[in-house]
C-alpha cells in the first residue's frame, strides 16, 4: 500500500492563509478531499496523512470531520497548544479520536531558534507518549542544532522530521544540514519525511540532480526503514506536479530492495502513524 504521509487541506482564506504569497497563486484556492482524491487515484496511492496548516482547535477539528468522511485519509496530524497548562486533558480528549495520529507545531516561524527546547512546550511534548501520540518537527536548517538537543530528551516518543528539515536546495547549502542530519539520525526513534523538496528548490528551473545529495545523506544516516515518503500537496504545485514529486522519490529508491521500497513509499508510514 502506497500512503502519501504529508499533504494538506484548506478552504482558502488570505489573512488566515498569509504564508500562501503572491508568488504562489497556483495555490491560493480551496484544496479539499475532492481535489486530491483522483490525484493520489491516478497515482497509485491508496491513502493519505492530513497534516495541520494552521494552528488552531478548529483546524485539528476541520481535518477529522474530513478523515471522518473520506476513507482515503488514514490519519490526521493536527494542532494543539503543547504549552498549555491542561495538556494531557485535551491530549486525553483528542486520544478517543481514533483518526488523530499525532501533533505539530510550526517551529520553522518561531523568531526564538530554541523554541523547541522551552520547558513548557517539552512538557506538552512529554505527555504525548502516554496517550500514544506522535510528534512532526516542522523546522529551518538553523533550528537544527535545538532538534539535537530536543531528540535526545525524547528517546521514547516517535518523532519524525518534516521535509529533511527544509535545506537550502535552491543555493545548495550542504555541509552544516547534512552534519546535522547525521547526528539527529542516531536517535533510533527519529524518522525523516522524504517530502517538500522541490519547494526548496528552484521553482522553475530545478532537475532530479539537485536533490540527490540530500536524499543519499537521508538514506545513509536513518536507513529505508525510517525514511517516509510524503507529497506535501498541495504546496508542492508551485514547483512541481504531484507526478513529478513521486517520481523524484520512486527514481531516486529504485535501486533498493522491493521491501526497502515498500517500506519507504508506505509501509513505514503505517508503522510510525500506527495506521
Amino acid at each position: 500500500m502506497i500512503i502519501d504521509a504529508h499533504q494538506h487541506f484548506w478552504q482558502f482564506d488570505p489573512v488566515r492563509d498569509a504564508w500562501i504569497t503572491d508568488s504562489m497563486q497556483r495555490i491560493r484556492r480551496n484544496f479539499l478531499p475532492a481535489d486530491l482524491a483522483p490525484v493520489l487515484a491516478s497515482n497509485g496511492v491508496e491513502g493519505c496523512i492530513a497534516v495541520q496548516a494552521d494552528q488552531s482547535p478548529a483546524e485539528t477539528a476541520f481535518l477529522l470531520n474530513l478523515a471522518e468522511k473520506n476513507s482515503m485519509i488514514k490519519g490526521v496530524v493536527g494542532w494543539v497548544d503543547l504549552r498549555a497548562d491542561d495538556i494531557s486533558a485535551q491530549l486525553e480528549q483528542y486520544s478517543q479520536h481514533s483518526l488523530i495520529k499525532g501533533f505539530r507545531h510550526v517551529v520553522q516561524g518561531e523568531p526564538d531558534n530554541r523554541f523547541i527546547l522551552g520547558e513548557a512546550f517539552c512538557r506538552g511534548v512529554k505527555a504525548l507518549a502516554r496517550f500514544g501520540l506522535t510528534y512532526d518537527i516542522l523546522v529551518y536548517p538553523k533550528q537544527l542544532p535545538a532538534v539535537e538537543e530536543f531528540v535526545l530528551k525524547f528517546p521514547d516518543q516517535r518523532l519524525i522530521i518534516d521535509h529533511l528539515a527544509k535545506p537550502d536546495i535552491k543555493s545548495k547549502a550542504f555541509d552544516t544540514w547534512a552534519a546535522h542530519m547525521n547526528k539527529i539520525a542516531q536517535s533510533p526513534n527519529v524518522y525523516c519525511k522524504v517530502s517538500g523538496m522541490v519547494t526548496e528548490a528552484d521553482w522553475e528551473n530545478w532537475k532530479p540532480s539537485d536533490f540527490r545529495p540530500y536524499l543519499e545523506t537521508v538514506l545513509q544516516a536513518f536507513g529505508p526503514e525510517r525514511l517516509v515518503y510524503g507529497s506535501d500537496w498541495p504546496v508542492c504545485l508551485v514547483a512541481a506536479t504531484y507526478q513529478e514529486v513521486k517520481q523524484l522519490v520512486t527514481d531516486f529508491i529504485s535501486p533498493l530492495s522491493a521491501s526497502e521500497q515498500a517500506g519507504i513509499m508506505g509501509d513505514n508510514a503505517i508503522t510510525f502513524y500506527q495506521l
